[in-house]
């Protein structure tokens, strides 16, 4: 789909251009192209990994799109959202996607199913900025910049909790892989670990300096990582220390996203954070080197 700038990608047997202009070709010993249709007629807001192979992203076009990433065909479309889409998330290996939008709603659309949703998530007074869905699909956390964290069950769309915590403006959710604690992001410059079977906040993470734009957590559950206005990312221990691990700094200006990479058998712990100074860093998870 429509990408900022150019990326060249150079494999064994062909290379794939993604191009500004939305189309994707394959050249080289196949000799073959494809053109795509961009899947967003405005900016993309969010993107996350839905299958091995597929992808969903939300925009300010208000849609959600699910796309095949070895292609780059929009494999289906779903609109029903009245502002821009915010957030997008998926369980691994779900059929289900769940969006969130400036209209203050989340949606639960079905990959298979109707273009339509499949459930709605009313309730938040303002933007919904956070999504974070259980392994098994069956339990949605939401954030807002209404200051409220709520869960809710994904087959009847009821809310099971709702806590709000005063300027706590959410900025992001992600949920801990087999466990069932849910990590959150703030502009009060906090992350915080909820328990979200009782919707409880069960540990903070001591102050920055700066406010919290975005984290992430390790497929072990061992780590969890926040990203800065101040430019740095943060690396947390999840287990008992619960402390300060190391800083990633580099960046000259706000570090917007934070990721754990797959590790590969030869291949160090690394992690991967994006700024608004137009870069994008891979780092060495123990050391902070960049690689």
């Amino acid at each position: 789909w429509r990408a900022m700038g150019k990326l060249q990608s150079k494999l064994s047997f062909h290379t794939t251009t993604y191009r500004a202009e939305g189309s994707v070709g394959q050249t080289g010993s196949i000799g073959t192209s494809q053109q795509h249709s961009p899947a967003h007629t405005d900016a993309v807001s969010s993107v996350a990994a839905l299958k091995p192979d597929l992808c969903v992203s939300g925009g300010r076009d208000k849609s959600v799109a699910v796309c095949s990433w070895r292609s780059g065909a929009a494999l289906r479309r779903f609109v029903g959202h009245k502002r821009e889409v915010t957030k997008v998330t998926s369980a691994l290996d779900s059929s289900r996607v769940f969006s969130a939008s400036r209209d203050k709603t989340v949606m639960m659309w079905e990959l298979h199913g109707a273009s339509g949703p499949s459930q709605h998530f009313p309730g938040h007074e303002l933007v919904v900025t956070g999504l974070a869905v259980s392994p098994d699909a069956s339990r949605l956390c939401t954030g807002s910049r209404d200051n409220t964290v709520c869960k809710w069950d994904t087959e009847t769309g009821e809310c099971l909790g709702r806590a709000t915590i005063s300027r706590n403006l959410v900025t992001h959710l992600c949920w801990v892989p087999g466990e069932p604690y849910v990590i959150q992001t703030s502009e009060d410059k906090t992350t915080r670990i909820w328990d979200s079977r009782e919707l409880q906040v069960a540990h903070t993470f001591p102050a920055k300096q700066h406010i919290q734009t975005c984290c992430d957590v390790s497929q072990d559950g061992r780590y969890c990582l926040s990203s800065s206005q101040g430019g740095e990312a943060t690396l947390w221990d999840l287990r008992q220390t619960r402390g300060r691990v190391c800083e990633y700094r580099g960046h000259f200006q706000t570090t917007t996203s934070c990721v754990f990479l797959p590790r590969g058998p030869a291949l160090a712990p690394s992690v991967a954070t994006s700024s608004s100074d137009s870069t994008v860093k891979v780092w060495h998870r123990d050391t902070a080197g960049r690689g």
